[in-house]
């Protein structure tokens, strides 16, 4: 077995040779192969170094920022934050977090985990069952022996001071300047718009949204996320599933009670932020994607993920059902369109072509149109595009079809970065990007006639939806103005902030 020492002889052997024109290609594949070999090997230390012992325990102390709170983040706070204080007890806030909730007593004593009533919640009985986390399954050993040795060392916070900030109803954002539009939609009977924030969506309405922020705004649903990706009202109007996440860290999938105001389910998924959810159209699912590059879709009512489906090899940025729900549709950064079945969670189909450079960039947007199952995409070339969902009976797949493809539409400038219908599927709207400026184009949806576009320059555009009634069109995106546009002009009928912002002293 060679060391570092000789592998490196070794390596100018090699070279020497090579650059000589003495060795021949199978010698020369006898030498890579090796020296691949070498590098992969578990072997490779160098002579004077001895190898580690892993039997012998560790002497670090547990952090509460690196190994405990991602645990609590991931099974507890979506029942214990601000939004939703389950037992009274709020695992969001460090000093609430040893306090406890409704019991009374004590969640964590610091170097005592017997005497800890979180250490008791989350331990399994003999039927391998825990109070905590509520209706789901136990933390796993290493978690819970990870907890106990963090509350016996002391239990002590070492989160980074600028990692703290809290929002909640009583201290929400506040805004310097206006926050970037990512996402809004409109409720199906028209009176409410929802509008993404920092940490907060922002509910407006409507019919107020010419007189300014004040004046307009009916509520602030503050939860975990940061970033706000996707906004949904269900298909009555009385939920909206928001999807979201703190980048690099965690991704969420929010359910509010749209009259109340209320946070009826908080599920965290994956390491990073969540993007394009979406309602089956009978309410009972919610789907999205993530940055893991997978797609997933949860019980709208408990949370419960009932499907799962890795066919993406980038991320996946917006999902749609099909018109009985039962497959769900998922764009990627990856180029492709794909049908995946709901009940058995199996990926059937590539939607798009599947020749190289038929699409030239990622796709960013997807809406099923209402009436029918058919598809209207956007994204990085700018061309919006029609597509079947599923393929006609006896068209097998070649390299070089495009047999689901219905249309295309006059490219937009830039990037595609938001795509909707309007209710009765006739008309559809798209938003563009393009070196710092947006732009909004309206077309009729059978015919690929273009009926107006945005009557002046806006900011890059990321989000847009139609009034039920197809007159009007909101939109915001990069500059965080929320315009409201003449759906049969482009005329802009009035701008607005979704916030106030912070007076400058």
């Amino acid at each position: 077995m060679l060391h570092a020492v000789d592998y490196v002889a070794f390596m100018k052997r090699y070279f020497a040779t090579r650059v000589q024109g003495l060795t021949s290609l199978a010698t020369m594949c006898r030498f890579t192969a090796l020296a691949i070999a070498l590098l992969l090997s578990n072997s490779f230390t160098r002579a004077d170094e001895p190898k580690k012992d892993s039997t012998k325990p560790t002497t670090e102390r547990a952090s509460y920022f690196r190994d405990i709170r991602p645990v609590f983040q991931e099974h507890c706070q979506g029942c214990h934050q601000p939004a939703k204080r389950g037992g009274d007890f709020l695992m969001t806030e460090f000093g609430k977090l040893l306090k406890g909730g409704e019991s009374g007593l004590a969640a964590i004593a610091p170097g005592y985990p017997a005497k800890s009533n979180l250490v008791k919640q989350i331990t399994p009985d003999k039927e391998g069952h825990a109070e905590m986390p509520a209706e789901a399954k136990p933390l796993n050993e290493t978690q819970r022996d990870l907890i106990a040795r963090w509350i016996s060392e002391g239990a002590t916070d070492d989160t980074p001071a600028s990692a703290k900030a809290q929002f909640d109803a009583d201290h929400p954002p506040k805004y310097p300047q206006p926050p970037l539009i990512t996402a809004l939609d409109v409720s199906p009977d028209g009176s409410l718009v929802a509008i993404s924030g920092y940490h907060e969506v922002l509910i407006h309405r409507t019919a107020d949204l010419g007189k300014g922020p004040k004046e307009s705004l009916a509520g602030r649903l503050i939860g975990l996320s940061e970033r706000i990706q996707s906004v949904r009202f269900s298909p009555d109007g009385k939920l909206l599933a928001v999807a979201g996440g703190s980048p690099g860290r965690m991704g969420e999938i929010q359910v509010w009670n749209v009259e109340d105001q209320s946070l009826k389910l908080s599920v965290t998924s994956t390491y990073d932020t969540l993007y394009g959810v979406s309602w089956s159209p009978d309410g009972t699912k919610l789907g999205f994607g993530c940055a893991d590059n997978s797609v997933r879709a949860i019980n709208a009512a408990s949370g419960e993920q009932i499907l799962f489906q890795g066919a993406h090899s980038d991320w996946a940025l917006a999902t749609t059902f099909s018109k009985d729900g039962s497959h769900l549709i998922s764009a990627s950064r990856d180029r492709s369109l794909k049908l995946i079945e709901v009940a058995t969670q199996r990926f059937v189909d590539n939607i798009t072509s599947i020749t190289p450079g038929a699409l030239k960039g990622g796709l960013a947007a997807v809406e099923r149109r209402p009436d029918k199952d058919e598809v209207l995409v956007g994204g990085s070339d700018g061309t919006p595009k029609l597509f079947r969902i599923y393929r006609e009976a006896g068209k097998d797949r070649k390299i070089g079809d495009d047999f689901n493809l219905l249309r295309n539409f006059d490219a937009l400038p830039g990037r595609i970065y938001t795509a909707r219908f309007n209710k009765d599927g006739s008309q559809l709207v798209v938003g563009s990007s393009n070196d710092g400026v947006g732009e909004l184009r309206v077309y009729n949806t059978d015919d690929a006639k273009q009926i107006c576009k945005s009557s002046e320059p806006l900011g890059p555009i990321y989000a847009a939806a139609f009034s039920p009634d197809g007159k009007t069109i909101i939109a915001g995106g990069y500059n965080g103005t929320v315009y409201v546009l003449d759906a049969a002009s482009g005329a802009v009928q009035q701008k607005t902030l979704p916030v106030e912002l912070m007076e400058r002293k």
